[in-house]
């Protein structure tokens, strides 16, 4: 449901990811099949090459819609996602971290990774 709600957003931000036809009416790349792209890259850190086969989109295309989709999820989201934590955010992160035994902590117990 999450993943609909996000390429919905892409989609309706960015017209690159409208499903279009060319010039002989063949329907080109859906909206998801371009987001799933994206998805597989950052989920799985696999190569665009490796995408072609699953999904039927060329190594070219998967670079493209990778980059457009980061740009979109920067644009749409980042305002809220991608900003500094907030006095409120804090203090609900210190209390997850404290029920789940770890007071005090905000970030990440493995500070290699």
């Amino acid at each position: 449901m999450f993943f609909f709600q996000i390429a919905n957003a892409v989609e309706t931000h960015n017209p690159y990811f409208k499903q279009k036809t060319d010039a002989f009416g063949v329907l080109g790349l859906s909206c998801l099949q371009k987001v799933t792209a994206a998805h597989r890259i950052l989920a799985y850190g696999i190569p665009a090459d490796l995408i072609d086969e699953y999904l039927q989109i060329g190594e070219s295309t998967t670079i493209e819609s990778f980059r457009a989709f980061i740009k979109a999820i920067v644009e749409v989201f980042g305002d809220w996602y991608l900003r500094a934590p907030n006095e409120a955010d804090i203090c609900r992160l210190l209390s997850i971290g404290e029920q789940r035994g770890f007071p005090g902590m905000l970030g990440s117990i493995d500070r290699m990774h």
